[in-house]
């Protein structure tokens, strides 16, 4: 949308301010309207730019930002429409030649701020209205491509090679063992599954997880979105079967053994519900959890009703 001159019903919200000569003002803008149509529009601005310095006029001032926006000369321009935005009665294509120009430079909140100043006085302004369906696409598009830039940045995170960290001879072979390649291939992967690789322990554990957090990133990441719906919707059913002071009891509240105990904050369980949507599978996945901690874990979850998830 190009910058526009206005018009004589057109200038003010609430009507035009009055200041300086309004004789002297008509005269110096007539001269300055002649010179531009006769192919003098620098003589124009030069005239405008000292009549502005004596006068003051808001129509003065208005004419020279105009001619100085059709020039090129924006900085000078966004100068004198910011200081008719100003006024106690703001002049309306100040406000909108200014949107215009904001939104050339890509600074899509001032531009947008600019219009709603027009339509909160005058919601039914076309030229404004208009303006701001240009600027919400513009915000859409600016958005859309922002978010591009952040999905390509995040997936050329993901595929490092995890043979571009200081791991352990250990942590390094395990993982080539696991066919773990990439910081992407780890968050594939639960803390109970590495634990249970052969010869994978604490020590590179704590130095896989530094690594990853180090990047904003943390072990299964990817699983635990995959299946946080599912787990919600299971929740949602057991509701059904005990009641929610039950679901929302705390595991530290629960007599377990200290392997069980350990295992379940591996798996990130924190609740009696947590619990219910997890399979024996899961649990027999981390390393030491064996038959034994499983019954115990089953028979604490049967004395509330409940049992472990079956896969179906």
């Amino acid at each position: 949308m190009a910058a526009h001159a206005g018009d004589v019903l057109d200038t003010m919200i609430g009507g035009e301010a009055p200041s300086g000569n309004p004789q002297e003002a008509a005269e110096l803008l007539q001269q300055a309207t002649v010179m531009d149509s006769d192919g003098d529009r620098q003589g124009a601005i030069d005239l405008l730019r000292k009549a502005v310095a004596s006068n003051g006029s808001a129509t003065l001032t208005f004419r020279l930002a105009y001619l100085l926006d059709l020039a090129g000369e924006e900085d000078e321009a966004v100068e004198h429409y910011t200081r008719l935005t100003m006024l106690d009665r703001p002049h309306i294509n100040a406000l909108l030649n200014l949107a215009v120009i904001f939104e050339d430079r890509g600074d899509i909140i001032r531009a947008e701020k600019c219009v709603r100043q027009v339509l909160d006085t005058n919601p039914t302004h076309q030229r404004a209205m208009l303006f701001m369906k240009d600027i919400n696409a513009s915000r859409d598009m600016y958005y859309d491509e922002e978010q591009a830039r952040d999905v390509a940045k995040r997936n050329a995170m993901l595929d490092t090679p995890v043979t571009d960290f200081e791991l352990s001879v250990r942590a390094r072979n395990c993982l080539k063992k696991m066919q773990i390649r990439t910081l992407g291939d780890l968050l594939k992967v639960s803390e109970a599954e590495l634990l249970s690789y052969k010869n994978f322990g604490e020590t590179s554990l704590v130095e896989i997880k530094k690594m990853l957090s180090m990047k904003g990133l943390r072990l299964g990441q990817n699983i635990e979105h995959q299946y946080s719906r599912v787990r919600e919707e299971i929740l949602d059913q057991l509701k059904g079967v005990a009641s929610e002071s039950v679901l929302n009891k705390s595991m530290s509240q629960l007599d377990l053994s200290v392997r069980a105990r350990k295992a379940l904050q591996l798996l990130g369980v924190q609740t009696v519900g947590d619990l219910a949507t997890r399979t024996e599978a899961e649990l027999m996945g981390v390393k030491n959890f064996g038959a034994t901690s499983l019954d115990e874990v089953k028979d604490k979850l049967a004395s509330f009703g409940l049992t472990l998830r079956m896969l179906d």
